[in-house]
């Protein structure tokens, strides 16, 4: 059994899906929001070829990539880059949940993608309730398109979703399909006395979700969850190979530390923190396939003109370092965890968030206390 109740079952077995939304979730078909190639499981499916494994593979709580590259033609052994797809179902049901969303209200919503997730807030609000924006124009038609054949006409726009949408203002919510590096002031104003729920963070930690309530020309609000969204299109960072972001190793300068590059490995605390001071930089553990136990950890520059790599070797009580580049990236890594360590090792729930007219501020336990 593969439609809409077999998802509902699964995802009610997880105990996802809040109040108010198992009718949407049972009502709204997946597949009427995806084309005959998907990508699911790290796997290219066909409907045409095989239309069991399609099925199965939508009507379950997994994510399926639907676009690469921006739609771009991708030569073998290329980057391949993921930048469009239908989201996890019970990730978008806990950023629904998180919106608090209620009959009656106004939504703004960007990046509409597939359509799916705007398919499900207008049939949980009416359609006229709903706007979308996706900056593909591809997308933006395909998902209009997918909306309309599903029985669903919410606007759907074509344009930069940091503008958000201010023809069709004010809004109640705005919510974000993607990951953005900070919150535009125009969702603000846009909803003035609303709340907006967005992935937010850099290259470092851009998975929390930042959930802000508006008033006053400001928000204010906290961060939660683990989401993993692709980045916004406007300036995204580089992305590719790790031989892309490695060059003139031989000249690379070594040192060693006392700090395990693992310590904050897998600390999702300590990662957020660091990611504050390195929004424009990346990490990648390369874990030996030896049996040894070693690893490396790289830390890469989004500009690419910097690389650090740490080694960690089991028992050892300290550990190589190599870095080239302007930047020291392991250093400002490391001095990062350190200043966080003095903090006394605060968890990201003690963090929040506020956005003005003047820019934006991360701070710790009070808007007062203000660490980046």
């Amino acid at each position: 059994m593969s439609c809409p109740a077999r998802l509902l079952e699964i995802l009610t077995a997880q105990g996802a899906v809040p109040d108010g939304w198992a009718d949407t979730v049972g009502a709204v078909r997946r597949e009427w929001f995806l084309p005959d190639t998907i990508e699911a499981g790290g796997a290219t499916i066909r409907r045409s070829e095989s239309p069991e494994a399609w099925l199965a593979a939508v009507y379950d709580d997994q994510h399926i990539i639907t676009q690469i590259n921006d739609g771009r033609e991708t030569p073998e052994g290329a980057y391949r880059l993921p930048t469009s797809s239908s989201s996890l179902p019970s990730i978008m049901l806990e950023m629904l949940d998180l919106l608090a969303v209620r009959e009656g209200q106004r939504v703004l919503e960007l990046g509409a993608a597939t359509g799916y997730h705007a398919a499900w807030l207008a049939h949980r609000l009416g359609s006229e309730q709903v706007t979308s924006i996706d900056i593909d124009p591809v997308l933006a038609e395909r998902a209009a398109g997918n909306l309309e054949a599903a029985g669903f006409r919410p606007r759907v726009f074509c344009g930069p979703g940091e503008h958000g949408c201010p023809d069709r203002a004010p809004y109640d919510r705005v919510v974000a399909t993607y990951t953005v590096p900070e919150v535009p002031y125009a969702w603000v104003e846009q909803a003035p006395t609303g709340r907006i729920v967005t992935p937010w963070g850099g290259s470092f930690f851009p998975y929390s979700f930042a959930v802000l309530d508006v008033g006053d020309g400001e928000a204010h609000g906290r961060f939660t969850g683990y989401p993993a969204f692709m980045r916004t299109r406007r300036n995204r960072p580089h992305r590719g190979h790790l031989t892309d972001f490695l060059h003139h190793r031989e000249e690379g300068t070594a040192s060693r530390t006392d700090l395990s590059p693992l310590t904050f490995d897998g600390d999702p605390d300590a990662l957020f923190f660091i990611g504050l001071d390195l929004p424009d930089a990346w990490y990648l553990r390369a874990d030996a396939d030896d049996g040894s136990g070693e690893a490396t950890f790289w830390i890469l520059a989004d500009d690419r003109r910097s690389w650090a790599a740490a080694g960690h070797v089991p028992g050892a009580s300290t550990y190589a370092v190599t870095q080239y580049g302007p930047r020291a990236l392991w250093d400002e890594a490391e001095r990062s965890y350190r200043r966080w360590e003095k903090r006394g090792r605060p968890a990201r729930d003690r963090a929040g968030l506020s956005v003005t007219r003047d820019g934006e501020r991360v701070w710790l336990d009070t808007p007062g206390d203000v660490v980046r």
